[in-house]
């Protein structure tokens, strides 16, 4: 029946060829007219033929203007509604494919003028206000990411084709926001985002329809939906006390973050008038009269009051018991701290979080019934009294948006009517029903007592009304010092001082004020301020102990929240007594004696201590990221199946212990330096600067070095050299450019080395260099097979490495006793570390110290002392060694000693990079390798004792190359398997060729 010519003519009868054309565009137009009506035969051919009308539309819009003249001379969105409009069969499935493809069509739309032409006939608006059926869930996603689309299309030239001045009519803002509730979380995303892109356009009569017709209502349901989540997550908490729930409490408190980020980017856009609006009503409806209100104590139960107001009344006694006010909602104490300390943390809008902050550090029972009127008088001229008070609206948002759009411009909306600004909680009838209702019940035990016990309790009942909402002058700051008491856990405290901290840190509180309010108190000479300092002075003092049931991020919040507040205004000294001073002393004090406890000569101790020091360091501290967690809202826990991080749970066994007194220490130690002004010097345990590092060029002249060939686990081979530094396990690769120097090509840390012999090939090593750390399960640095040319040299390489490891442990664990002052360690003899010697606090100079000379040399002389050493044969009367006397020589100087390399004054005098070498460094190479050309190579003969004559460098080059030489070529002074020789003229005491035969030596 499609094949047939329409009225039309010419090639329309037919599909044209081309897909993306004019022509196709009318071929499809005629099937929507020929398809008026939707039914289940022709809703495919329907669905395809819009699909590829927006396709074509896309198309014009960058290729062919005439496309969209086209379609607005048949006016081809009126097809669209009269499609949605329809009621048949199909029609919601081909609505879902109308919305896709307006969806599509407008986010691609790049030219203006086609987009004018799009918006030009209203017909956009009519499809934004027509009733969906929303019950689908693909309709209501699409349609809430059309007008999504819509609303990035906003701005200065583009409003006015949406919002109707005329007739104060705004559908794709009052459309949208009717969904701010809706269950699924993308639409309340999406509308969200779609009022924020509202709200950006700078268009005064938009913004004051805005502000007159629909912030009242739409900002009282959105703090009520807001207040009933809040409830939500109250429950959740009081409920959850096992960490059951830690997946509903998180998205819950994710949820309630999302709703304050949105309210924060409401009130940074800086529109006063929709700023006055929201700041009263999250003031008056939502912060005053449910998180403040839940910082008082909690009333007694209804019942008790009833018979206490009897009694009162019996009695002629007159006492101040608000019945309505203990059906007030509330939530618990730890809620409404974590709520507030979010509100500061995030929202920064200086009406709003200084009139909150006054009310916390300033009020009283009084801001239930005025508000924080004083304050925002202050910034807001002719303000609309809102009357505190947690209730629901009397009317909905959508009925409200209704009885607006139904008004004529003329009426304007009374706040205090229809939005619940000023209405009572539904509640408010149910105390005089339950006055009622108690009564009677009451009465028969009125009867049956005396009028002495009648006096007994209500002086009974009164004192304890009295004791609950006492006659505090700040009873919520009260509220709020009372949480720091950490007696038995650091369950509020941790809520407390993050509430302090975001206060303190608060763009919009002004500092000067916020210390000004603190310091001042009317109860004499008492400070809010100074009774600070002593709480977390406490908090600190506690966490010293060894038993307490204090985290670590208390602890750092409190030490930090105590650097703030002593922080002097100039140059003075810090606000801090020295009674006070002695208090964090001391804590330092027992610190250090907490984690003596812990100092063993085991392995552990020092990966616990450098781990938890690198940690310190790393993590900062962010109390915003810190409220994110919806574990702190839970009784603290000591597990580590739950979860949380260390910091924030008590430690579980001997290992977390010691890692808690660890960072106990480190933290009173730096906060203690910061009040004594000095620089740490004795931390981290490693100085990077005199390590080596990877790339760097090193003087390996006079070094002892072992050939090996390192086999990874890819079965890839290469040839190095293994030099052992006091604290680094070094790979070198002779440069190509410089004789005597090397490259280093791996570097890891002798006290991370695992070794391991090979029981099947004497002359291979398995050799791990570990990350660091306690825990081994991540992959190591390395894990190579290093085969070495003989088992000698194998057994040289596998003492080196274990003594090595060793002493850099012990040298480690000497630093750590000194400081935490182990007795009878500050005498021990002093270790050097990382090419320099460390001596204690307040002693002299170490004897070893001064035995460095100014020239170059190894660390130790030990050139005879390991198996493998080069012994010797021939040579000169004034430098020849007999084997007698170099076995006296190993006998005195003793064959347990390790050497290590000193690569400090290499590092000094060499260039950092390969790539960038430095003359000056360079022209500290001895003289003596330029004078290779003297030097003759012997191949081999296959005597076993012929002599065999090379340079040390060019013998390192050669055996890298794959050149088979006929001996290794052991140095006399100091090598102990290869090096890098020569002869030295102040060495020499012969001639020319006197020096050379000193190189005339044989492997053992």
């Amino acid at each position: 029946m499609f094949r047939s010519r329409s009225w039309f003519g010419g090639p329309w009868g037919g599909r044209p060829k081309n897909r993306l054309s004019l022509e196709h565009l009318k071929y499809l137009y005629s099937i929507l007219e020929k398809n008026t009506t939707v039914s289940e035969s022709n809703r495919g051919l329907l669905v395809e033929s819009l699909r590829c009308i927006a396709e074509i539309l896309i198309w014009g819009d960058q290729h062919d203007s005439l496309v969209f003249d086209f379609f607005l001379e048949k006016n081809m969105l009126s097809y669209f509604l009269h499609i949605m409009r329809q009621k048949s069969g199909g029609s919601s499935f081909v609505c879902v494919q109308l919305l896709q493809t307006l969806n599509i069509l407008f986010e691609n739309i790049r030219n203006e003028t086609s987009l004018y032409y799009l918006l030009s006939n209203n017909h956009v608006n009519s499809i934004m206000v027509h009733k969906f059926d929303f019950s689908d869930e693909d309709v209501m996603g699409y349609y809430i990411l059309f007008l999504k689309t819509l609303s990035l299309k906003l701005n200065t030239h583009t409003i006015h084709f949406f919002y109707n001045e005329h007739t104060n009519d705004f559908p794709l803002y009052t459309e949208a926001i009717k969904f701010f509730n809706h269950p699924e979380s993308m639409v309340r995303i999406a509308v969200r985002t779609i009022s924020l892109n509202v709200y950006k356009v700078q268009n005064s009569s938009m913004l004051r329809f805005i502000r007159d017709k629909t912030a009242a209502p739409y900002f009282s349901n959105l703090v009520w939906f807001i207040g009933k989540h809040i409830l939500e997550l109250d429950t959740c908490v009081r409920t959850d006390i096992d960490h059951q729930s830690n997946q509903k409490l998180s998205n819950l408190v994710a949820e309630h973050l999302d709703h304050l980020h949105y309210l924060s980017d409401i009130l940074l856009l800086d529109i006063k008038d929709l700023n006055a609006v929201l700041t009263e009503h999250l003031l008056h409806k939502l912060f005053v009269p449910l998180y403040i209100f839940s910082l008082t104590p909690a009333p007694p139960p209804p019942s008790l009051a009833v018979v206490t107001q009897n009694l009162a009344a019996v009695l002629n006694r007159n006492v101040d018991i608000d019945i309505q006010e203990m059906h007030n909602p509330r939530v618990s104490s730890i809620v409404a701290l974590f709520l507030l300390s979010l509100v500061f943390l995030v929202v920064s809008h200086a009406p709003l979080v200084h009139a909150l902050a006054w009310v916390i550090l300033n009020g009283d029972h009084s801001v239930f019934k005025e508000g924080a009127a004083e304050i925002l008088n202050s910034y807001v001229e002719h303000r609309k009294v809102v009357v505190p008070g947690f209730g629901e609206p009397n009317e909905s948002l959508e009925q409200a948006l209704d009885t607006v759009t139904g008004q004529s411009s003329a009426s304007s909306y009374a706040l205090s009517e229809d939005s619940g600004v000023e209405s009572s909680s539904p509640a408010a009838t149910e105390p005089e029903l339950l006055v009622d209702e108690a009564e009677s019940a009451e009465t028969k035990l009125l009867q049956n007592i005396t009028d002495e016990e009648k006096q007994l309790q209500l002086q009974k009942s009164s004192s304890s009304a009295k004791a609950d909402f006492g006659d505090m002058a700040k009873p919520f700051l009260d509220t709020v010092l009372q949480a720091l008491d950490c007696t038995e856990n650091d369950y509020l405290a941790l809520l407390s001082l993050c509430l302090i901290y975001a206060m303190s840190h608060n763009r919009g509180v002004k500092n000067e004020w916020f210390e000004l309010v603190l310091a001042k108190s009317t109860r004499g000479s008492f400070s809010y301020k100074t009774a600070l300092i002593e709480h977390l002075l406490d908090i600190i003092t506690q966490s010293s102990q060894p038993s307490c049931r204090i985290r670590l991020i208390t602890v750092e919040i409190a030490l930090e929240l105590l650097v703030t507040f002593t922080r002097p205004n100039s140059d003075e000294a810090r606000c801090i007594t020295p009674a006070q001073q002695d208090l964090l002393f001391s804590a330092r004090n027992q610190s250090m004696a907490v984690l003596r406890n812990f100092y063993k000569s085991e392995d552990i101790f020092l990966d616990l201590f450098e781990d938890e020091y690198n940690e310190m360091r790393k993590a900062q501290l962010n109390v915003e990221f810190l409220c994110m967690d919806s574990a702190i809202l839970l009784p603290p826990t000591g597990t580590p199946l739950t979860g949380i991080s260390f910091t924030r749970r008590l430690p579980c066994g001997e290992v977390e212990k010691a890692r808690r007194a660890i960072r106990v220490y480190f933290l009173l130690r730096r906060t203690c330096q910061k009040f004594l002004n000095e620089k740490e010097s004795l931390l981290p345990l490693t100085n990077v600067v005199n390590l080596v590092q990877v790339e760097n060029v090193l003087d390996l002249n006079n070094s002892d070095l072992i050939a090996c060939t390192v086999v990874a686990k890819d079965s890839s081979k290469q040839r190095r050299f293994l030099v052992i530094d006091a604290l680094q396990l070094i790979l070198v690769e002779p440069d190509a450019k410089l004789l005597g120097w090397g490259v280093a090509k791996f570097v890891g840390f002798l006290q991370d080395v695992e070794v391991q012999g090979d029981k099947d090939d004497s002359r291979c090593l398995h050799i791990t260099v570990h990350r660091g750390g306690v825990t081994h399960n991540r992959t190591p640095l390395l894990s190579a097979k290093f085969l070495f040319d003989d088992h000698i040299r194998c057994m040289a390489a596998k003492q080196r490495l274990t003594k090595g490891r060793s002493k850099a442990r012990q040298k480690k664990m000497y630093q750590i006793a000194q400081l935490i002052e182990i007795p009878g360690q500050m005498d021990s003899p002093v270790y050097a570390v990382g090419g320099t010697t460390a001596t204690p606090t307040g002693s002299g100079n170490s004897s070893g110290s001064s035995s460095r000379s100014g020239h170059h040399r190894p660390m130790f002389s030990t050139a005879n002392r390991v198996p493998g050493f080069a012994a010797v044969l021939r040579g000169n009367n004034s430098a020849g060694v007999s084997r007698t006397q170099m076995a006296q020589n190993r006998s005195i100087e003793g064959s347990e000693e390790i050497p290590l390399e000193d690569f400090q004054h290499s590092r000094t005098n060499s260039p950092h990079s390969r790539g960038n070498p430095s003359p000056s460094s360079r022209s500290h190479t001895p003289s003596r390798v330029l004078h290779y050309d003297q030097i003759s190579i012997s191949g081999h003969s296959g005597s076993p004792r012929e002599p065999a004559l090379m340079a040390g460098t060019n013998a390192l080059l050669s055996q890298l190359n794959g050149v088979t030489m006929a001996r290794e070529v052991l140095p006399v002074q100091s090598s102990e398997e290869t090096s890098f020789i020569g002869s030295d003229g102040g060495d020499s005491t012969g001639g020319g060729s006197d020096s050379r035969r000193r190189g005339a030596i044989e492997t053992v």
